[in-house]
């Protein structure tokens, strides 16, 4: 039974939440969050899925207002760098793209294909496309909005991406970048093989792949400065990133997901770098990543994350949104690989943020800024976290990380009622290997 303190203690929590409460009902007062985000040259948004359109419809109305109203030109997203490039190609209007955001989608065949392949980046990318027409002048591929994948699982595709490269510049480094790709090439492109043989039995292609990172960043690209070489460099800290992954996560333990969440961080700042004093980046990832870890159990694990890594960059000003649903529906699949199934979220637990949040709201959509709360809303508690491997009936094992969340995130949206993503059909869809399922 719980005990007057503990009831007393909710009952202030609750009221916190209440007058922090502010509603978006129809997305109306996005615009007190960009204001909250001030002068942030980093903007991170999550979500509690990665099936759910809400969060991604959020977040593009939301990335909108920071394009065209504070000059954000980055997005990155929890996607692979190859079929994202390619997107951005299109977004840019390059030479060759394709001829609609559908089809420059279509490089997004592995699982979970409907992250990225669905009608809300569609529709985003479409949106981007024309604002660059539109509204920025010069023809400077950096001077364009961007959108890029900042995640480490396209091991081969980024091999052959920097082939392609070197090939096409006539490089010297081509004679070890193929060395390189034929270590790799006994396992079929099959990342759990590499894992076991590189962790478990000390055949690893680590050496190939540290000397020709060594030769491509001796000798600079042929065209310097260019998207082109942008390509190229981050094509080759993939390769190096996912070689490390794939041999450390067979092991267990936090070193695999750290390799990651490093990657992802420093992918950010090669595209950073690449816009130059005009960088502004908004990326799109799980709540896992982009809530600081510190407040989380993960700190006690050995793990750390993106938003951890980028608030303790100094050169950085980061603001970290946080997004949550209540109830509602889901994309998912029971197992790695499964068949995606459209899935019902249940109430969030009695007790937990969700249940909060709902409560404070009286059902309605609503955001808080958690910058502005008084220690009370540091205390921890259960935050639901959905990975693309879901089971409603089994959530109350593990779906919840006890988290501090004033100090997770600076602000926090909240989607009472969730609808599911909507995928576009993709061919061939490539099922690799989980370690963390978000």
């Amino acid at each position: 039974m719980m005990n007057s303190n503990s009831q007393s203690g909710n009952d202030a929590y609750l009221k916190e939440l209440g007058a922090l409460f502010i509603p978006l009902d129809e997305m109306e007062n996005l615009d007190r969050m960009v204001d909250a985000i001030g002068d942030s040259n980093i903007v991170l948004l999550g979500e509690s899925s990665h099936g759910t359109a809400d969060f991604y419809r959020y977040r593009a109305e939301l990335s909108k207002k920071l394009i065209s109203s504070k000059g954000f030109n980055i997005i990155g997203v929890e996607g692979d760098w190859p079929a994202a490039y390619r997107l951005n190609r299109y977004i840019k209007g390059a030479p060759g793209a394709d001829s609609s955001a559908a089809d420059a989608l279509g490089d997004f065949t592995r699982w979970p294909t409907w992250m990225w392949a669905n009608t809300e980046i569609r529709d985003f990318a479409e949106w981007l496309k024309e604002y660059n027409a539109a509204e920025i002048s010069g023809s400077s591929e950096r001077s364009k909005i961007g959108f890029y994948g900042i995640d480490m699982y396209s091991l081969w595709e980024s091999m052959e991406a920097i082939i392609g490269y070197l090939e096409k510049t006539k490089s010297p480094q081509l004679e070890q970048a193929r060395r390189t790709y034929a270590c790799f090439d006994p396992y079929n492109k099959d990342h759990q093989s590499y894992g076991i043989a590189a962790g478990l039995l000390s055949e690893s292609c680590e050496n190939e792949v540290v000397e020709l990172l060594k030769q491509m960043q001796k000798q600079r690209m042929v065209h310097p400065g260019s998207e082109e070489e942008l390509n190229a460099e981050v094509n080759m800290l993939v390769t190096s990133s996912s070689e490390a992954y794939y041999r450390t996560m067979v092991r267990g333990g936090p070193e695999s997901w750290n390799v990651r969440d490093r990657h992802m961080v420093e992918s950010l700042k090669r595209i950073m770098s690449y816009y130059g004093s005009s960088a502004k980046a908004i990326v799109w990832e799980h709540n896992t990543h982009i809530g600081d870890a510190r407040a989380t159990d993960m700190l006690e694990d050995g793990m750390v994350n993106v938003g951890q890594l980028l608030r303790e960059d100094a050169q950085h000003q980061v603001f970290a949104v946080g997004f949550g649903t209540y109830k509602g529906e889901v994309l998912a699949g029971r197992a790695w690989g499964d068949p995606v199934e459209k899935m019902v979220v249940p109430p969030g637990q009695p007790g937990s943020w969700e249940d909060y949040m709902h409560q404070a709201g009286g059902g309605r959509n609503g955001m808080v800024m958690l910058s502005e709360a008084s220690s009370l809303l540091h205390r921890v508690i259960g935050h639901r976290a959905i990975g693309v491997v879901y089971d409603p009936k089994l959530e109350h094992f593990g779906n919840y990380v006890p988290s501090s969340m004033a100090d997770r995130y600076d602000a926090f949206i909240h989607i009472d009622q969730t609808t599911a993503l909507q995928p576009l059909p993709i061919h061939k869809p490539v099922a690799t290997e989980a370690l963390f399922s978000s």
